[in-house]
């Protein structure tokens, strides 16, 4: 049997396609190279191209194809890893979905709804999940920044409502600070959300669920030597520790573990994803779903793998022909 040909999906139209880089460089490594054949795919506003050895080839848009050392390669199946737009708000995913190509993440639906974290919370918390109380801003609604303290109080945190990577996040401490950190926000997002803000311990749940079994890895617990988790601490080696499994009781484990498994199916994901929770006052709250985990060698889902005492190759594979057995399906 031919070995498959793989398009890893990397790049994109946001402020995040420096982490995406680098997650793509995490999926290339972990990817079977034995089983299948990769092709790193860049998408930016201006190209589509394959970029391999130090050579490049435009894709095909038309049939998702390239044309490489005079040879035609059709790709078989897209292994997403792009953080933002086009991807995790599904445009990407509807493309593929009419090309016919199976790909690693969740569909158009279920995509949109994450992406956009005040509608997938208000969603959820309909469900019984916790979440942080929150307010919605349009860039072309007014507002008025007291009515937003009254709602979330300060300490809180505004963010994009439409985005990752804490790219624009500020925690906002007075309300003389609450315009300038909008105003930032709306620089990521034609929407910003302003939450409450919860003290308490941050962990996060990986997981990926196939035809015949759900996979829920260990529970990272985060601590950051920045104020809160942002782009710095994420990024910089030495400013977050974490710690894998968290240093959270058995019965706090117990119900993360299964409330993440209950957001999965009601949100209709794919693939492997990741939970984000803060715990307060021995409660689990939901930050948010993302559907497109960073996947660097030291992001959370590889270190909660190795935890598992889990083969990564084994575990990718696992993901990739369920997606393509159940496209077929």
């Amino acid at each position: 049997m031919d070995r498959r040909n793989i398009a890893v999906i990397y790049g994109g139209y946001s402020s995040e396609e420096v982490v995406s880089r680098k997650s793509a460089e995490g999926v290339l490594s972990f990817i079977d190279k034995d089983k299948y054949n990769l092709y790193p795919v860049l998408i930016t506003r201006d190209k589509w191209s394959v970029e391999l050895n130090g050579s490049t080839w435009p894709v095909d848009k038309a049939e998702f194809s390239a044309e490489i050392n005079g040879q035609k390669v059709s790709f078989d199946f897209a292994y997403i890893t792009i953080h933002g737009t086009p991807a995790e708000d599904g445009i990407l995913q509807g493309y593929l979905k009419m090309l016919n190509v199976p790909h690693s993440t969740c569909d158009v639906l279920a995509a949109a709804v994450t992406f956009n974290k005040f509608v997938c919370n208000h969603y959820l918390k309909s469900f019984g999940v916790n979440v942080a109380n929150s307010v919605l801003l349009r860039q072309s609604h007014p507002y008025e920044v007291k009515d937003i303290a009254l709602k979330t109080g300060f300490p809180c945190f505004v963010k994009p409502n439409a985005g990752g990577s804490s790219f624009g996040v500020t925690k906002v401490r007075e309300l003389s600070e609450l315009e300038p950190a909008i105003k930032k926000a709306f620089k990521e997002s034609d929407e910003v959300i302003i939450e409450q803000f919860l003290e308490g311990t941050e962990v996060t749940c990986g997981l990926y669920k196939t035809a015949e079994k759900a996979v829920i890895f260990p529970i990272t617990e985060v601590v950051s030597t920045n104020e809160f988790f942002d782009f710095e601490a994420k990024y910089t080696p030495g400013k977050a520790h974490e710690i894998t499994p968290a240093r959270i009781s058995d019965e706090l484990t117990l119900s993360i573990r299964k409330q993440s498994s209950i957001i999965y199916d009601l949100i209709g994901c794919k693939g492997i994803v990741r939970m984000d929770y803060i715990i307060s006052d021995n409660r689990p709250f939901l930050l948010e779903v993302n559907t497109t985990p960073g996947m660097t060698i030291t992001s959370f889902i590889p270190q909660q793998i190795r935890a598992a005492g889990m083969d990564i190759k084994e575990v990718f594979t696992d993901v990739i022909e369920d997606c393509i057995a159940r496209h077929k399906g």
